[in-house]
Order: structure tokens, then C-alpha cells, then sequence
């Protein structure tokens, strides 16, 4: 990671802000201004040293699911007859700090249904916020699937569900209403949420499931810099529709853990999904009193 920002920072100066930043506590995955430099307004070599930055955060597959990601902001510009300009060059990267040994920097690869952060002190990376949307969720042609490229997360949320005893399905499905989004939005500092079920309580195929499920938004993140979890210190909550008919929500969380997905418009073709750690999102600096200061229900859907 210092390598690629160090080279992205001589390539295109621009692109650096200070450690102390106001935006760098940031997490925002609407179409909406951001701090740092497009992908757009930089050269090739520039724009793909900011593609090998982003790739030291994920794994190939994780890295996969976001250049699709990318490649979705044409399709959607299409599917809406091209008002608004959405284009695959219109993610923003930026540095925060200076990238040297021992120091305390950062880094962000931003942009619609995409916000990857990365806070580095010294050897130690926090590799938190981590949000991947999906609009389309999933194009299909006679009947059969092109691209979904948050197949795991979608599928495995159902598992989990769909193998919870109907003895305990009162207790996981906290709500017949699905939040308009996830409830942590765009924020930087996490909204307090009420647990679901302790995962030491579901039978041992719901158990198991929810495990692949953590495993899929974990794994995102190469081996060396993912969190270690206490999987038995986990709950599973879900709101909304228990059909594929109707929106529908599921959150995992634990001791600084926070797993949300949603897919709540109006076509269920649109989701978001999101790895957090509530206490250390940033390097550990979001206090909790930032918590108290959370208002509000999410962002508008309509974007």
C-alpha cells in the first residue's frame, strides 16, 4: 500500500490531503461530491496505479466484484436514457497523510455503491469502512444470469434465513418493514442497532451458514489485514420480507463488527452491502460520542 500511494502521490500530486482532513472520517456511496482526484481527470498511468492501490486491499474475487461495480454505472447511465452522465471514470481516489514507514496515513477509493478506506499507522492497517452496492443487482437475458456480482452476499443472507427453525424465526426477523437503507448510511461514526439472535443459539446448519456468510464480507480482505472475529459473539437479525418478493435487510454484528445488506427499491434489482467495525472504522479514531450525535433514518433511496 505505501508503495502504490507513494507512486500514485508522484504521479498525480493532487490526489494528497492531510492526515487531519475533515473528509477523511468518511464513508458516502451516493452519487454526491467528494474530496480527491477521478479517475477521469487522470492519465492512464495514473489511473491505473489508483486500480493497483485498490487491488492491495482486496482479494482477486473482492477485486472482481468491484470492477463490475464500475462497469454497472454504464449500464445504469444506459437504463436511465443517459440524463445524468453516470460514467465508470467518475470514482475518486485520495491520500491521506504521507505514506512512510511509522507514520499514520490513509487512503480512499470512492465513489456510487463503492467506498473502500484503508488507515494505516505504522505496519498496522485498519481496513475499514468497506461498502460494495449493486445497481443492477443482477442483469439477466432468456431467463439466465449475466452478471450479479453480489451473488454470495445475496444468496448466503437467504440461507441463513431460510434454515432458522420456524421456533426461533420471531426472534431473527425483528421487523415486518425493511429500513430504506442500511442503517449505518453514510456516515462516519455507526448508529447504535439492537442485536439479533446470538449465532450459539441457532441450529447448526443456520449456524454454519451464517459463518460462510461472515466468511464472504470478511474474505473481501487479503489474509494479512482481515479482523479476527469471535464468530461466537455474533448475532443475526433480519427485517422486511422472509420471501424473495419483498425488501428485505440482515445485519450481523458483534464486538466491533457491523455486516449490513439491503435491497429495498422499489425493482429489488438495487443493493448495498457494508463491513464495518464500529470502534476502529478509521484507525479507531470515531469516538462513540460521534454515536450520540447520529440522527435520521438513512439517506433517500432514489439515487
Amino acid at each position: 500500500m505505501r508503495a502504490e500511494a507513494a507512486a500514485l502521490l508522484r504521479a498525480a500530486p493532487a490526489v494528497g490531503l492531510p492526515f487531519g482532513d475533515e473528509h477523511r472520517r468518511w464513508i458516502e456511496y451516493r452519487p454526491r461530491p467528494r474530496p480527491g482526484v477521478s479517475l477521469g481527470a487522470l492519465d492512464p498511468a495514473a489511473r491505473k496505479t489508483a486500480h493497483r492501490l485498490l487491488a492491495t486491499a482486496l482479494r482477486p474475487h473482492a477485486f472482481a466484484q468491484v470492477s463490475v461495480i464500475l462497469a454497472l454505472e454504464e449500464v445504469l447511465d444506459r437504463e436511465e436514457g443517459y440524463r445524468r452522465g453516470r460514467h465508470s471514470n467518475d470514482y475518486w481516489v485520495v491520500v491521506f497523510g504521507t505514506p512512510e514507514p511509522g507514520r499514520r496515513w490513509g487512503w480512499r477509493f470512492e465513489g456510487h455503491h463503492l467506498s473502500v478506506t484503508m488507515t494505516l499507522d505504522g505496519d498496522t492497517v485498519h481496513p475499514t469502512p468497506v461498502f460494495l452496492g449493486a445497481n443492477p443487482l443482477a442483469t439477466r437475458h432468456r431467463g439466465r444470469v449475466v452478471t450479479r456480482p453480489l451473488a454470495p452476499e445475496e444468496d448466503l443472507g437467504w440461507a441463513v434465513l431460510d434454515a432458522v427453525p420456524a421456533g426461533l424465526r420471531d426472534r431473527v426477523v425483528r421487523a415486518p418493514a425493511a429500513p430504506p437503507d442500511i442503517r449505518s448510511g453514510p456516515r462516519a461514526a455507526v448508529p447504535p442497532v439492537p442485536p439479533g439472535v446470538p449465532a450459539v443459539e441457532l441450529p447448526d446448519p443456520a449456524r454454519h451458514l451464517l459463518d460462510d456468510l461472515v466468511a464472504v464480507y470478511l474474505e473481501r480482505l487479503p489474509a494479512d489485514i482481515a479482523p479476527a472475529v469471535d464468530r461466537d459473539a455474533l448475532s443475526f437479525a433480519w427485517e422486511g420480507a422472509t420471501e424473495r418478493t419483498g425488501r428485505h435487510y440482515y445485519r450481523v454484528q458483534g464486538p466491533d463488527l457491523l455486516i449490513e445488506y439491503d435491497n429495498t427499491a422499489d425493482d429489488l434489482n438495487h443493493a448495498h452491502t457494508v463491513l464495518r467495525r464500529p470502534d476502529s472504522d478509521f484507525g479507531g479514531d470515531v469516538l462513540a460520542g460521534h454515536r450520540a450525535e447520529w440522527h435520521g433514518t438513512g439517506p433517500d433511496r432514489g439515487q
